[in-house]
């Protein structure tokens, strides 16, 4: 289960949480401009704008599980299980395997305006990259400094929901997400008043009070209320360091703990890493499990004309030094 969320100071970033069992290999990929993204299904993207992401490398393909694109678009896939429907191949559509769908939209789209025209003709199917990775069952939050959506492809076709909040997890399909929102309007981050009673005098006995009911635990619902709230009131100066920062706080508001979310006998759900991608710079923060040092690659430091994908590690392991010399 995941988190995906926005954010804008000076600058706009965008990012998410990835949680589950076990990793596949994860790595920050550099797709350059004339890497070609060749399709199953439709013609080859020879030519294109530069993406950078978390990714599974797979036969020398970037399977992206989040990225931003040269231009400052954002787009994650997010588990949907048991709502997500592709579509069998269509003579009238483009059609685009769920794995190619991210760099079929960041290698060609500047903007979400430009993303709603390729929906339109756009055809989402089944076709899995190989057996060893079949179709997962996604939906997607696609981002610009101006607008938010949710793209989720169901049993009756695909829905596009504008996102106000800026916030995309898990189930239930994401109109129901935000209808939730409405069972949580009294929440503050001010100090609550009395409005049980004026024959009791009631009060306030801890700081965060106004934000009593808001849920803890680790749902996908639950982690979608607890993210829009954190992040709607969530404030920071317009340097990087200290967006940056925020940024990671409000994903860090649902991580995932060992333990704390059981998948099968022994095998425990954990936050395996979060992202911060800085869209209109090109800088993709992270953090992983054991190392909450934040780390960044920044695509502009690489040939962004180049043909071959440009790969990186990520940095698992957290050293702790001691500053007294102990």
């Amino acid at each position: 289960m995941c988190t995906a969320a926005t954010y804008k100071t000076k600058d706009f970033y965008f990012g998410r949480t990835l949680d589950y069992e076990f990793s596949y290999g994860d790595e920050i990929i550099i797709t350059p401009r004339n890497y070609p993204f060749v399709f199953r299904h439709t013609k080859t993207l020879e030519n294109h704008y530069a993406l950078i992401g978390m990714a599974c490398c797979a036969d020398n393909y970037p399977l992206y599980y989040d990225a931003i694109n040269e231009k400052g678009l954002g787009m994650a896939g997010l588990n949907f299980v048991g709502n997500a429907h592709y579509q069998p191949l269509s003579d009238s559509e483009e059609n685009i395997a769920s794995f190619e769908f991210i760099p079929w939209i960041l290698g060609q789209c500047a903007t979400v305006k430009e993303v709603r025209s390729f929906l339109g003709r756009m055809n989402l199917c089944d076709t899995p990259f190989s057996d060893q990775f079949p179709s997962s069952s996604l939906h997607w939050l696609i981002a610009d400094r101006s607008e938010s959506i949710t793209v989720e492809c169901v049993a009756d076709g695909m829905k596009i929901y504008d996102n106000p909040v800026g916030v995309l997890t898990n189930n239930p399909p994401f109109d129901l997400q935000l209808f939730q929102l409405n069972n949580y309007m009294q929440l503050s981050a001010k100090s609550p008043e009395n409005h049980f009673s004026d024959k009791l005098n009631l009060n306030t006995y801890s700081r965060g009070m106004g934000a009593l009911g808001l849920p803890g635990d680790l749902s996908s619902q639950s982690r979608f209320i607890r993210v829009a709230f954190t992040k709607m009131h969530a404030i920071s100066d317009e340097s990087e360091a200290s967006s940056v920062s925020q940024f990671f706080h409000i994903l860090g508001s649902v991580e995932q703990s060992r333990g704390c979310c059981e998948v099968a006998e022994g095998k425990y759900e954990i936050t395996i890493y979060t992202s911060c991608c800085n869209a209109d710079k090109g800088i993709y923060y992270y953090t992983t499990y054991d190392n909450h040092q934040i780390s960044a690659v920044d695509m502009h430091k690489e040939n962004l004309e180049a043909k071959e994908l440009i790969r990186y590690s990520p940095i698992k392991e957290e050293q702790i030094y001691f500053q007294n010399g102990k």
